[in-house]
């Protein structure tokens, strides 16, 4: 889609590359027309958004890891000094839905948590993205899966991160965003594994093999198109999120227009 190597119907689009927090704290005051976002930040958000079908990161198996140094695994959770990727990604969210008290959180780049982590600078560090696949080879250990958590104690997929659109756009030119979106994922099965120059470029993790895993856990059925499983398990979110009283919305608008 950006680079034009399919049909983009006579609409030009503007990327601006940024972590997953920043583009929530965007999204907070819809400086953007398209964005990803995490659906922590949807919930709060889905007066101003709605939701594309297509590109989400939403699956099993696909949760956040709270990680830390070896032989700190069985560490009081709710004492620690815990290293997150943002107040508003979905990865707090269920840390704070499993562990309410655990409230000594700081603020950290997601890429740059493993390392805080393990020069001591805290006890425990969330991760998220590349970190799933990198942790263990750089020395740490994990605490629990919040995936694994989440799936066990909701019944339900792990919605993590979508694409929403401005609601104050017209609602057709959304639908043809959409659809773009779904070929430009479909375009890139096609030629799967090969990597494109645009994913090496802007991959933290420059490991290939890294790269791909990360492409084969996030990149599934869901991203093509989120269907009921996807629908319901965000509605379960907002529901366990609303009733935790950790979401200030107080109702979920039609997800899509």
């Amino acid at each position: 889609m950006v680079n034009r190597k399919i049909d983009t119907h006579g609409i030009q689009f503007s990327p601006k590359l940024e972590d997953v927090e920043t583009l929530n704290q965007w999204a907070a005051n819809s400086i953007l027309d398209i964005t990803k976002l995490s659906y922590n930040t949807f919930l709060q958000q889905s007066s101003h958004y709605a939701l594309l079908h297509s590109g989400s990161a939403l699956g099993k198996g696909v949760g956040p890891l709270l990680i830390c140094r070896p032989g700190e695994e069985s560490q009081d959770i709710n004492a620690a000094r815990i290293a997150i990727p943002g107040k508003n990604t979905t990865a707090n969210l269920l840390l704070s839905l499993a562990h309410p008290q655990a409230k000594n959180k700081t603020e950290r780049l997601f890429s740059e948590i493993e390392a805080a982590v393990l020069n001591g600078e805290f006890d425990a560090g969330l991760v998220i993205h590349e970190s799933r696949f990198t942790y263990a080879d750089r020395g740490l250990a994990r605490i629990m899966d919040l995936g694994d958590w989440w799936e066990s104690h909701a019944g339900a997929a792990i919605p993590l991160g979508g694409i929403a659109i401005r609601r104050n756009i017209d609602p057709e030119l959304g639908k043809t965003v959409d659809g773009i979106i779904r070929e430009s994922v479909a375009y890139s099965w096609k030629h799967y594994p090969e990597l494109s120059p645009y994913v090496k470029e802007h991959a933290q993790e420059m490991n290939p093999d890294v790269m791909r895993k990360h492409i084969d856990l996030y990149v599934n059925e869901y991203t093509t198109d989120l269907g009921p499983i996807g629908e319901k398990a965000i509605q379960v979110l907002f529901e366990k999120a609303s009733a935790a009283g950790l979401i200030q919305s107080k109702s979920l608008k039609e997800l899509f227009y």
